[in-house]
């Protein structure tokens, strides 16, 4: 994991679009930059990458350098690239253990790149590249993509062609410093900027040999290339550090904006969606949510190391709090020795995350050896904040330390739905049917012909061994957005949605014709899950990653999120239950028919 160290901001460049540009005249003590090199090494990380302003500019470089390697640290530049131009020093840095390097170059020319950083810089910078690749080195090359070279990319790939182990990323400008400064000249709309990478990548994939990334532009507008974003967490960056700052902080992707229209989006767990200052002038609305693909619903904290032990006060808050990230990170107390998790997880954002362990609690360790859980109650055992916590000056802030609860949450919260279930009388239609959980509770009720039970199941197979465990029942193979074809003009007088309100591919089409195949009075019964995370040993949740299960969610919604799709088609509210710190993951929504769909159509019959 790498530690992102800031030297200062002066640089030999003025760059356009530079993020520091109100504050060039700014550079770190050296001996500041020296305690925050072993400050890295304290906290555990295997590479210090330093970045300014432009690193090269300092005379204490090669003694930053050989510092780090005698720690064991491996050692990364982000830079300019214009003194790495010198092939001796780019030798004297190998031999201090350069490992890593980012570097800029914004134009396949002079004219283009000297354009922007406003600066006679291309030729220096071009040598750079021709200096370290082939050097064994991860070497990415950054092209920052503005109004006066979005036209322009094409030649960058062409100058870059004859070095393969070149990463080269096409970067959306991003509205801060300088960007901001000069917004209206620099900044592209980012549809115009996706099309832009998107031609100059297949371009150069179709020369070969390349390989290409980007970052800063929603995933939406760059389809087929999702796997190529890249960005400070790809590069496995854990904290980073700027001048005057006391300690590291977590890295984080807190700039992006994902709006409401993204929640039903499938892939934002990676997405950079759109830069906050981007936004409040262009608004949303060249974003296009994608909604059809699956998703997980849970991610993995996995065990780093136990950090100590509670004699003598909390070990976390001693060692300090800041450069351990509120939601990625998680402390779990066992007797009185505590144990740091982390999660790497890009299947969720940093607000999902920490808005998962902290607002909701659903947070879990895995006691079960499967690589995943199918029986909750069984397998998992709730974490919450740990006692030693309340009253901390951090606790607001830090990642915080969790203990066991000893109570089974799972079995306790279910029994409100099995309640529900066995008052069940006459038409029944369930909609997508699973494993049948509620087999035990459901079948009683159809052997004394107290219900008639029809389920609805899009996998075949499972349809089969459905009749098998309900006895009585119909059960037909088809999808709950295809109501019509598979149940006709019947009407209902209860429809149930068990744990399968998450897996529906068009929700709002799925209550519409609820809507219409509800008989007046009848009552919709709606059950499912909330995203949540495992706490696991790295053997098991490397096992888990690696098998073969697929992801059948297509959204995580809680209870506000399904209630709103309710709300507008008029259906009356009976119950709602909310997942919460002290509840387990597993909400319920039960609502009466819709007023105006009292006497349905004319259409629909018994």
């Amino acid at each position: 994991m790498k530690a992102l160290i800031k030297v200062g901001y002066g640089c030999n460049n003025h760059c356009t679009f530079c993020h520091t540009l109100d504050v060039r005249d700014i550079d770190g003590d050296a001996r500041e930059v020296e305690a925050k090199i072993d400050r890295a090494a304290q906290l555990g990380h295997s590479m210090i990458v330093l970045s300014g302003g432009e690193v090269t500019m300092r005379s204490e470089l090669l003694k930053w350098a050989s510092r780090s390697a005698a720690l064991g640290l491996d050692f990364g530049l982000v830079t300019n690239g214009r003194a790495l131009a010198y092939p001796e020093l780019v030798d004297k840095l190998l031999e201090r253990r350069l490992k890593y390097v980012y570097m800029s170059l914004h134009g396949g020319d002079a004219k283009i790149h000297n354009l922007l950083v406003r600066a006679d810089a291309f030729e220096q910078t071009y040598q750079a590249v021709k200096n370290l690749a082939g050097k064994g080195l991860d070497f990415t090359v950054n092209t920052v993509v503005t109004r006066q070279n979005a036209n322009h990319l094409r030649p960058v790939v062409d100058a870059l062609l004859p070095y393969p182990d070149v990463v080269l990323k096409f970067s959306m400008v991003q509205p801060k410093g300088g960007g901001d400064k000069h917004f209206d000249r620099l900044i592209p709309k980012v549809s115009v900027v996706a099309e832009k990478v998107k031609d100059a990548i297949e371009y150069g994939l179709s020369r070969g040999g390349q390989r290409y990334a980007h970052d800063g532009i929603p995933f939406c507008l760059l389809p087929g290339h999702e796997d190529r974003y890249d960005d400070l967490k790809t590069h496995h960056f854990a904290t980073m550090i700027e001048i005057g700052e006391p300690d590291f902080f977590p890295v984080d992707d807190r700039a992006k904006v994902q709006p409401r229209a993204c929640d039903d989006c499938s892939i934002r767990g990676a997405c950079p969606g759109l830069y906050r200052g981007y936004a409040e002038v262009h608004g949303v609305e060249e974003l296009h949510p994608v909604a059809d693909r699956p998703r997980s619903n849970s991610f993995h904290w996995v065990f780093e190391k136990v950090v100590g032990t509670t004699e003598g006060g909390c070990p976390v808050l001693a060692g300090g709090t800041t450069p351990w990230d509120r939601g990625r990170h998680v402390f779990v107390r066992k007797g009185d020795r505590i144990a740091r998790y982390r999660t790497a997880t890009r299947d969720f954002t940093d607000v999902e995350i920490e808005a998962t362990k902290h607002d909701l609690g659903q947070i879990y360790v895995d006691v079960s050896s499967k690589d995943a859980p199918d029986n909750f109650a069984r397998d998992l055992r709730k974490l919450q904040r740990s006692a030693m916590c309340r009253g901390c000056s951090a606790e607001t802030t830090c990642a915080g330390t969790f203990e066991l609860v000893r109570d089974d949450v799972f079995t306790r919260d279910d029994a409100r739905v099995r309640e529900l279930l066995s008052t069940l009388r006459g038409h029944v239609l369930d909609l997508g049917c699973g494993e049948a959980p509620y087999a035990d509770v459901l079948l009683p009720l159809i052997a004394r012909e107290q219900i008639r039970y029809v389920g609805v199941e899009p996998d075949a197979a499972r349809v089969e061994a459905l009749r098998a465990t309900l006895p009585g029942a119909e059960v037909r193979v088809g999808v709950a957005e295809e109501l019509q074809a598979v149940v006709g003009d019947q009407r209902f007088d209860h429809i149930l949605l068990l744990r399968s309100w998450n897996h529906l591919r068009d929700p709002d089409a799925v209550v519409a014709a609820i809507a219409q195949r509800l008989r007046p009075n009848g009552t919709v019964i709606v059950v499912d899950n909330v995203a949540f995370g495992l706490v696991r040993a790295a053997e098991q949740a490397g096992r888990a990653e690696a098998g073969r299960a697929g992801f059948e969610h297509f959204r995580n919604d809680s209870a506000a999120l399904a209630h709103p799709r309710f709300e507008r088609l008029g259906f009356r509210p009976l119950e709602r239950r909310d997942v919460g710190v002290e509840t387990s993951n597993q909400w319920v929504l039960r609502y009466s028919a819709a007023a105006d769909a009292v006497g349905g159509t004319g259409s629909i019959t018994a």
